[in-house]
C-alpha cells in the first residue's frame, strides 16, 4: 500500500468550536463542536437541508458567514482537496484524463496552468493509486460516470496536502461504480489521507468510517461509528439497513 501521506499520530488537523450558521432567519446549526484528527475517516450524516454541505463550505472558507471558530493545524484551508457533489466540469468537457487530473494543481504556485515536473510526477503517482494510468490519454467526455468521478477524485487528491472533503461522491452512480468509488476512497484513507465525506449511506458509515458526525434539528452527534450505532439518530435512519 502506498504511503504517500504521512500520519502524525493523534494531531488535531481541524477543530470546529461553537460553530453556528443562519440563513434568512433560519438556524442551520448552532454551537457545533468537533475535531478531525490526522488519519480520521469522518462520515457526515443528516437529512437534506440539515447543513452538511454548508458545513463543508465553512471548513473550506467559501463565502459562508458563520459564528464560531474553525482552526486548522499545520496546513492552509486552501490546500484541502474538495470533490463537490456537482462539479463544475461538465461530463462532455473536451480534455484528457491527465489534463483534468493536473488541473487539481491550478492555483498552486505562480505557474498557473503550466505544471512543474514535480506536479506531473505527483499526478502520475495519484493516477496509479486510483487505477487511472491506462485512461490517462482518453478523453474525459468518453468515460463512464463512475470513471469520470474517479478522475475528479484524483484531481481533488492533487489539490490535497493532508485532507480530502467529499460531498456525496457516489451520487448518480450505479451499484458497481458506487462500490468501486468507496473502495478507492478506503484505499486513500488507508494510505494516510484524512477523509471527510458527506453521505446518506448509513451502512457504509458504520463499516468504513472511523467517526460519524450527524447533524439534525439544531442538534448533533459526534463520536465513533460504534457509538453512533447505539444512538437515537441511528435508530431513526438505520432501521432500513437491518
Amino acid at each position: 500500500m502506498p504511503t504517500h501521506w504521512k500520519r502524525g499520530g493523534s494531531l488535531e488537523l481541524i477543530t470546529v468550536k461553537d460553530l453556528s450558521v443562519s440563513f434568512e432567519g433560519r438556524t442551520v446549526f448552532q454551537n457545533l463542536n468537533f475535531t478531525v484528527e490526522d488519519g480520521d475517516y469522518l462520515c457526515i450524516l443528516g437529512e437534506n437541508g440539515s447543513g452538511k454541505t454548508t458545513l463543508m463550505r465553512c471548513i473550506l472558507d467559501l463565502n459562508v458567514r458563520y459564528n464560531g471558530e474553525i482552526v486548522t493545524d499545520g496546513f492552509s484551508r486552501k490546500s484541502i482537496g474538495w470533490l463537490p457533489q456537482r462539479t463544475e466540469i461538465k461530463s462532455d468537457f473536451p480534455a484528457s484524463v491527465q489534463e483534468v487530473v493536473l488541473s487539481g494543481f491550478a492555483g498552486k504556485g505562480i505557474l498557473g496552468l503550466f505544471y512543474s515536473a514535480a506536479q506531473r510526477k505527483e499526478a502520475q503517482k495519484n493516477m496509479e493509486i486510483l487505477d487511472l494510468t491506462a485512461l490517462a490519454k482518453r478523453s474525459f467526455a468518453e468515460l463512464s460516470g463512475g470513471q469520470q468521478q474517479r478522475v475528479l477524485l484524483c484531481r481533488a487528491l492533487c489539490a490535497a496536502d493532508k485532507v480530502l472533503l467529499l460531498d456525496e461522491p457516489v451520487t448518480g452512480l450505479d451499484t458497481a461504480a458506487t462500490h468501486e468509488m468507496y473502495a478507492q476512497i478506503k484505499k486513500l484513507h488507508q494510505s494516510g489521507m484524512t477523509v471527510l465525506m458527506i453521505s446518506h449511506d448509513v451502512d457504509m458509515a458504520l463499516t468504513q468510517a472511523t467517526k460519524v458526525l450527524h447533524v439534525a434539528d439544531h442538534d448533533y452527534f459526534f463520536g465513533s461509528a460504534e457509538q453512533y450505532s447505539t444512538t437515537e439518530y441511528y435508530r431513526r435512519v438505520g432501521e432500513g439497513i437491518k
